[in-house]
């Protein structure tokens, strides 16, 4: 084995590579820092993470870590000192650097992890907790993977992770009038993973969480410890419910909407109370905390609002679909699907995703992206009328486009997969409106 640099030359060259790479307008350096810091020296990791004298908690799944872990710094931030990822650089790299940037002083690690590299970050970071929410398509492959689980959730492949595991807690939904009326066709978990029987539901939720049992040999969801019930849904503008957990219950007012919002805020507080906070503590928290990076944005753009809601696989997007629906189908979107490695390549999942309830109200489409042309197809297919469907590739046309269909005073919804999401953001922040957006929100 090479010697390696003592670790603070290490960091210091990492630093120095994120610093010129914000200078040069390469990016944000929330990765490349980390990656040279990978190719240094791996164990670097370690010993960043070992200076954090109250430890680290990872939060991992395929929809809602990011909601998540945003959520779960709100409730942990007035208690201790976070390091938290908040752009969203969730891979080895992007853990890396968000230690190298850690403030002095920094006393606990929050990390929204990808599923791939949770191995890995969990062997390197040694967390006192794992929130695993769930695994949707393209993910299950993953799962067996996951070797350190001390949360758990309403997902088949997951729920049977901490069986034994002594101390891990189980978060799920507990109220039935908001269970769909049968599975939907894109849930994945169909299968008994015990003896191949296919699941009988008594409720499901969002996707295939839910409450599942195999009538062959009985394997189901475990007990609950963290529940929600008497759960209230307000349309696009947040959602409320019952916080159950063994120290008691609270009345939540979450400004977040959706009922995968609900997910997201369940896992939160599991992770919360499993890191010794109070249920008071954790109701505070949730209530404050407003949308993640990207999760139902609203932006102020030219007299208007920009409702932003990524989209990237199936059960995310048919809960966007169901929410936006609730709260009434908008009569203009923007819907923009590239194919980056970020976002996959294929991108057949779109003939999965339900967007037909969208159509009932919607006059205009404009389909942007690297692939708007299959987006397009995909709409028509679904019975849009051609006529209202509107090709535009150039995500920065797309958006102008939309804002001058969007009335003064009006709301644009955009509904981009991650990376358009990302270079949409960049064209409203070249324009301003991000910064202002965010000093106003500060104010």
């Amino acid at each position: 084995m090479r010697p390696l640099l003592p670790l603070r030359l290490e960091l210091a060259a990492a630093r120095a590579v994120g610093r010129l790479s914000r200078l040069a307008g390469a990016g944000g350096g929330t990765t490349l820092p980390g990656k040279l810091l990978w190719k240094l020296d791996p164990r670097a990791i370690d010993r960043l993470a070992a200076r954090l004298p109250l430890g680290s908690a990872l939060v991992s799944a395929t929809n809602g870590k990011t909601t998540t872990a945003a959520l779960g710094a709100s409730i942990l931030g007035p208690s201790a000192r976070l390091v938290h990822n908040r752009s969203g650089a969730n891979l080895v790299s992007g853990v890396a650097s968000t230690l190298l940037a850690a403030p002095r002083g920094a006393e606990l690690g929050l990390f929204e992890v990808d599923e791939g590299a949770l191995p890995e970050v969990a062997v390197r970071l040694r967390p006192r907790a794992v929130c695993l929410g769930n695994l949707f398509r393209d993910q299950l492959d993953r799962y067996g993977e996951l070797e350190l689980v001390a949360e758990r959730g309403d997902d088949p492949q997951v729920g049977d992770l901490a069986r034994e595991r002594p101390g891990s807690i189980v978060f799920g939904l507990d109220d039935p009038r908001h269970a769909q009326p049968e599975l939907q066709h894109a849930a994945d978990s169909k299968y008994c993973i015990r003896c191949g029987t296919p699941y009988v539901f008594a409720a499901a939720y969002v996707g295939h969480l839910g409450d599942y049992r195999c009538p062959r040999c009985g394997h189901g969801r475990p007990p609950l410890d963290v529940r929600a019930r008497e759960i209230a849904l307000h349309g696009l503008e947040r959602a409320s419910f019952e916080l159950v957990a063994p120290a008691g219950s609270r009345r939540i007012d979450l400004a977040l909407p959706g009922l995968y919002n609900v997910y997201n805020a369940l896992a939160a507080a599991a992770l919360a109370l499993a890191l010794g906070s109070s249920l008071d503590d954790v109701a505070r928290g949730l209530e404050r905390a407003g949308a993640a990076f990207g999760r139902f944005e609203r932006i102020a753009i030219d007299g208007r609002t920009l409702l932003m809601l990524l989209i990237k696989n199936p059960a995310g997007a048919n809960e966007v679909v169901r929410t936006l629906v609730s709260g009434g189908a908008p009569q203009l979107a923007v819907v923009a699907l590239n194919d980056a490695v970020a976002d996959g390549k294929d991108v057949s999942w779109i003939w999965d995703v339900d967007f037909e309830p969208l159509l009932a109200g919607l006059d205009r489409l404009v389909a942007t992206g690297g692939r708007a042309a299959e987006l397009a197809l995909r709409f028509r297919y679904g019975g849009l009328d051609p006529s209202a469907i509107e090709v535009v590739p150039d995500l920065s046309l797309a958006l102008d486009r939309g804002l001058e269909l969007t009335a003064a005073g009006g709301q644009l919804v955009v509904l981009p997969t991650y990376t358009a999401m990302l270079a949409l953001r960049k064209i409203v922040a070249g324009r301003g409106y991000v910064r202002q957006y965010w000093e106003e929100r500060a104010a």
